[in-house]
């Protein structure tokens, strides 16, 4: 499959639409992560559909001092790795064709959700974000946009501005894609040397850690609600020779469990990754709702995320994993 490169809006435009239209959106430097969000988007949209990809590096969305200019721009290989996906289109203006007039005046708000992690963090970003995705949302006109889980914030944005405005397009988003030794893909992955790229994998290894202990704790409560909390109990367990065992998954269950424990699991990991050579320097660590990224209490039930971002060297790195609360299932 050869896909056409498109650079401006009025040749997209004109571009014949054939079935559902799915769209990826990147900043370009495309790995297996961008991969295989094109080739679930090749199978969403059908051999009747098309897929677009749009390559813009989006400069409203940089903070001082961060990485605009040396942002990776690899269009010719980003071009192929479409093209092998699936893509049928790769749409990649300049800075002048998305944002005609300059910076934009008009930019959507990204509210209190916004504001929280990686907004605090980086102030103005998600405005940013919400604008560039508005822009091409209007321009590549998709029936579907998917976007990778791995940016769990930003794609609880986006269905949030999709939902609060209106927007006539359906988001899908995608499993975080990692490398055999559990590092998340990312574009700025490059930029760490191998000494730093251990380092960096204290991220993964911290969210794993979380989950373990998360499914752990759901085994636990399981495994104590089987029989009730009486003298009945003591019975039936002494009865079948597990009476410490379960007495300590109950106690356990009811008493060293929640976000807490969560948190400090993966904690421990983190603390260690700031003794190494060279150190990781956390900027966050949280156990939020998937909603709306604010942080759940022990009685929270439903889908929540474990999310880390932290620095190694010159680079920053942001992580998560999805947690499911409220079974006795493990997490998601």
């Amino acid at each position: 499959m050869t896909a056409t490169v498109l650079r401006t809006a009025a040749e997209l435009s004109a571009r014949a639409r054939t079935g559902r239209r799915a769209v990826v959106m990147t900043m370009g430097a495309l790995h297996e992560g961008h991969a295989t969000l094109i080739r679930t988007a090749r199978e969403i949209a059908g051999p009747e559909g098309e897929v677009v990809v749009t390559v813009f590096v989006n400069p409203l969305q940089f903070g001082a001092g961060e990485d605009l200019d040396r942002y990776p721009r690899t269009l010719d290989a980003d071009v192929r790795i479409a093209e092998q996906s699936g893509a049928d289109a790769m749409f990649a203006p300049a800075v002048d064709e998305v944002y005609p007039g300059g910076e934009p005046q008009v930019r959507i708000s990204a509210g209190p959700m916004g504001e929280r992690l990686e907004g605090a963090a980086r102030p103005g970003h998600f405005d940013g974000v919400l604008t560039v995705v508005a822009k091409l949302l209007h321009l590549t006109r998709p029936d579907i946009a998917l976007y990778g889980q791995k940016d769990a914030q930003q794609l609880a944005l986006i269905r949030r501005m999709v939902r609060d405005l209106n927007f006539g397009v359906d988001i899908v988003g995608v499993p975080t894609v990692r490398e055999e030794d559990g590092l998340a893909l990312s574009s700025r992955n490059r930029y760490l040397s191998p000494a730093e790229r251990r380092t960096a994998l204290a991220l993964s290894q911290a969210l794993f850690a979380g989950r373990d202990r998360h499914a752990a704790q759901q085994a636990l409560r399981a495994r104590a609600s089987e029989v009730p909390a009486t003298r009945a109990r003591a019975e039936a367990l002494s009865a079948i020779g597990e009476s410490r065992a379960a007495a300590d998954a109950h106690a356990v269950a009811t008493t060293a469990g929640g976000p807490a424990a969560i948190l400090a699991a993966a904690r421990l990991v983190l603390d260690e990754a700031v003794r190494l050579d060279p150190p990781l320097a956390l900027d966050y660590l949280a156990l939020v709702d998937a909603s709306d990224f604010t942080e759940i209490g022990d009685d929270f039930t439903g889908e929540a995320v474990l999310a880390v971002a932290a620095r190694v060297g010159g680079t920053r790195l942001i992580d998560n994993i999805p947690l499911t609360f409220g079974s006795f299932g493990a997490a998601s």
